[in-house]
């Protein structure tokens, strides 16, 4: 009976924070396209940073662009602009190379 609870109460706080992640996302999404729109439209460029600190990228993907973003050997930094969408995305070249590196020493 206890146990029960403690997963009903576990499935609470799980979907909670799922939705509230949602709603972050859907609200920065939002507020980069408002910032796009009050642009002129000679100036819109569809990618920038939101609120100071978060990046957006809304220009159609390309293979090259995502390649760049989610393989980038040159690039050790292991979270970076998203290519699509709004935040952050991993570096997997970056993260192979940290694990590589762990293993070796």
């Amino acid at each position: 009976m206890k146990r029960e609870r403690n997963v009903q109460k576990s499935n609470v706080i799980r979907h909670g924070l799922r939705n509230l992640a949602r709603l972050t996302g859907l609200l920065l999404l939002g507020a980069s396209i408002v910032r796009e729109l009050r642009l002129p439209k000679q100036e819109r460029t569809w990618h920038g940073v939101v609120f100071g600190k978060v990046p957006y990228d809304l220009r159609p993907p390309t293979f090259d662009r995502l390649k760049a973003v989610i393989w980038n050997p040159r690039n050790s930094r292991m979270v970076v602009p998203t290519a699509f969408g709004v935040g952050w995305t991993v570096n997997l070249a970056a993260v192979l190379a940290r694990l590589s590196g762990a293993t070796a020493a």
